[in-house]
């Protein structure tokens, strides 16, 4: 048996807007024993509560713990934007696509990932914006956008895919905007409000007998024959180890220097009063990318918000402080007020930034890593897609279960070792404020 010190624990900074919404959840259940399981599942975001559920399908009568180091909905999985997209959504492309033959296994991989997510929210009783199979759209405000989105639907071309055009007067048709020049809507792209989603399949776990521990961050972890996982105020030992804990797996030492850790940022509104509302006019819900993968993400919500996401930053540390949610936000205020003149005395009510994982040549970190030690992280700034994929997948794995995702997720090279520091960090910076100040008409 050998040890692996956890070098740091998860560190979010900022309220996340979907979970501060939602009703206070009920009292966190925390890990205070020692106890015993087949499975352990750490993290209970989307790769780790898919684990967990594809586990109960695959081992029904097998002992499942998952240990969550915050609340539920409160970590990375609580502050994405909550789009659940089917399509190649690649961040290192002018236009999100890729090779085609890539691209096409990869959209097979994110639809049985969307699958999965939209079983759960049934079975699970989950309704209204949780999940909702809607589709969304790529917006363009400039005309450099608009030559991205030509490109794009070039490309959809080519895989077959379906797809709507839209113009300017549509747009502000949706909106109530005069801001953008056009749109592409595809269909196949689940809306979430991700919180929500996330608690519900927990409780939804919870109920069918998954053992559910939150405010219990794993400390230490001894590995093998039989793995256990310390945290502050107990321990679980278990046979087999499922790690969903995406860019924290090299706090425990693995893929060391194979993970880019980075930030995105959003802001969400106050509600509207129902005078704005008016004077905003357009649709009560839509849900715009932009063109350009750095540009300004734009959702507004049922319940009368706006939600504006921008800017990504290279963070080794997986830390960011107070001080640079406030800069990043006031650049989210520019954007507001750019596409929203009419709402000139809307604030914004919660700020915050999220935690993603890449890789330099874009692949999962997925497999068996250890003796009975399995990792379903690293998804490539599309963590609902992709986790909830990588989760199914790595329970597959683990029990050995006959599986075409398994089979595709191994074909994967591994993620390849980054420069060294401090040159990663000045290089990586340097070219997303590159990117961004391109991109900042859209």
């Amino acid at each position: 048996m050998h040890s692996h010190e956890a070098s740091r624990l998860p560190v979010d900074p900022g309220v996340p807007g979907w979970n501060a919404i939602l009703p206070e959840p009920g009292p966190a259940r925390r890990l205070d024993d020692n106890i015993t399981a087949d499975w352990l599942v750490i993290g209970a975001g989307f790769a780790g509560l898919a684990a967990a559920r594809r586990l109960k399908q695959l081992r029904p009568d097998d002992r499942i713990v998952v240990l969550e180091a915050s609340r539920v909905g409160a970590g990375p999985a609580g502050r994405n934007l909550g789009f659940m997209i089917d399509l190649p959504h690649d961040l290192d492309s002018d236009t999100y696509a890729g090779a085609r033959e890539a691209d096409l296994e990869q959209i097979r991989l994110n639809r049985s990932g969307i699958q999965f997510a939209q079983d759960a929210a049934r079975a699970c009783g989950l309704e209204g914006t949780a999940f909702q199979l809607r589709g969304k759209h790529n917006a363009a405000a400039t005309e450099a956008g608009v030559r991205h989105l030509d490109d794009y639907a070039r490309h959809l071309d080519t895989l077959e895919e379906s797809y709507e055009r839209l113009d300017a007067g549509d747009m502000k048709r949706l909106t109530g905007l005069d801001y953008y020049r056009g749109g592409l809507l595809t269909p196949g792209t689940a809306i979430l409000q991700p919180a929500a989603f996330v608690r519900g399949v927990a409780a939804g776990l919870v109920a069918e007998g998954i053992r559910l521990y939150e405010h219990s961050p794993v400390t230490k972890l001894d590995v093998g024959p039989d793995h256990v996982a310390h945290t502050p105020n107990g321990r679980v030992t278990a046979r087999k180890l499922i790690l969903g804990v995406n860019g924290h797996a090299e706090s425990f030492g693995y893929y060391r220097r194979r993970l880019m850790h980075v930030f995105t940022y959003a802001s969400m509104t106050r509600a509207l009063t129902a005078d704005e509302v008016t004077r905003l006019g357009g649709g009560p819900e839509w849900h715009f990318t932009p063109a350009d993968p750095m540009g300004t993400s734009v959702r507004r919500i049922r319940e009368n918000r706006i939600i504006v996401r921008n800017r990504f930053t290279y963070d080794p540390s997986m830390e960011v402080s107070e001080r640079r949610i406030a800069n990043v936000g006031r650049e989210h205020d520019e954007a507001f007020a750019a596409r929203f003149p009419m709402l000139r005395d809307v604030t914004m009510e919660y700020r915050w930034g999220g935690r993603l994982c890449l890789s330099r040549n874009g692949v999962p970190a997925f497999g068996e890593i250890e003796d009975g030690v399995y990792s379903a992280v690293c998804q490539n700034g599309l963590g609902t897609a992709k986790g909830t994929l990588a989760g199914m997948a790595a329970a597959e794995l683990a029990t050995r279960t006959e599986s075409w995702r398994v089979e595709a997720m191994l074909r994967y090279d591994q993620p390849v070792k980054l420069p060294p520091e401090p040159f990663m960090y000045i290089g990586a910076n340097a070219y997303l404020r590159w990117l961004h100040r391109r991109a900042r008409g859209e």
